[in-house]
C-alpha cells in the first residue's frame, strides 16, 4: 500500500514544466538507463539490441523514465525459459521521431491496448509480477508533456512493441 501511496504522490508531481526548448540525446539517457538496469540485464541474460538514436526536443530525465518504464517492463513481462530480446529504434516521421521498443515477452491481447496506460490497471497478479501498475501510465504523461503520443502494437504470447513520439531537434 506504501508504495502505491508514493508511486500515486509521484505521478500528481509530474507535470508540464515550461522549460523552453531542452534537447535531449536519447543514445546518451539510454546507454545510462540501461547501466542503471545492468544488474537485471545480467540476471535475465537479456539481449539488447539499439539503433541510432536522435537528438529530440524532451526534458532528459523524463526520457530516461520513459526508458526506464518501457525496457523494465520489457525484461519484467517475459516469457518463461525464453531470453528476453529487445530492439530499440527510432524513425524520422516528419517533424518527429517515432521511437519503438520491441520485446519477445507475453504480450497481450489488442482489448487492452488503452488499459495499460491507464493508473493502477494490472493485467497480472501481484505474485506473478510485481509493481503497483503505474508505470505505463506515467509513460503517457511525460510522453504527452513533452509533445508526443504513446501507444502498443501487441499479440499475446508474441511479445510488444510500445511506440512513442516527440518531436526533433532538427
Amino acid at each position: 500500500m506504501q508504495e502505491m501511496i508514493t508511486n500515486l504522490l509521484d505521478y500528481s508531481r509530474l507535470h508540464e514544466e515550461d522549460e523552453g526548448e531542452i534537447r535531449a540525446d536519447c543514445g546518451v539517457v539510454l546507454d545510462e538507463v540501461l547501466g542503471d538496469l545492468s544488474a537485471l540485464i545480467d540476471e535475465t541474460g537479456a539481449v539488447i539490441k539499439v539503433g541510432n538514436l536522435p537528438v529530440v526536443l524532451a526534458r532528459p530525465r523524463d526520457l530516461a523514465r520513459i526508458f526506464q518504464n518501457l525496457v523494465g517492463n520489457a525484461i519484467k513481462y517475459r516469457r518463461a525459459d525464453v531470453i528476453p530480446r529487445i530492439s530499440i529504434s527510432a524513425i524520422r516521421e516528419d517533424r518527429q521521431w517515432v521511437f519503438a521498443i520491441a520485446d519477445n515477452g507475453i504480450g497481450l491481447e489488442p482489448q487492452y491496448f488503452d488499459k495499460v496506460f491507464t493508473l493502477f490497471q494490472r493485467l497480472h497478479s501481484r505474485e506473478r509480477y510485481d509493481g503497483t501498475g503505474i508505470g505505463l501510465a506515467i509513460c503517457r504523461k511525460l510522453v504527452q508533456n513533452n509533445g508526443g503520443r504513446i501507444w502498443v502494437e501487441s499479440q499475446a504470447g508474441q511479445g510488444s512493441t510500445f511506440y512513442f513520439s516527440l518531436d526533433a531537434a532538427e
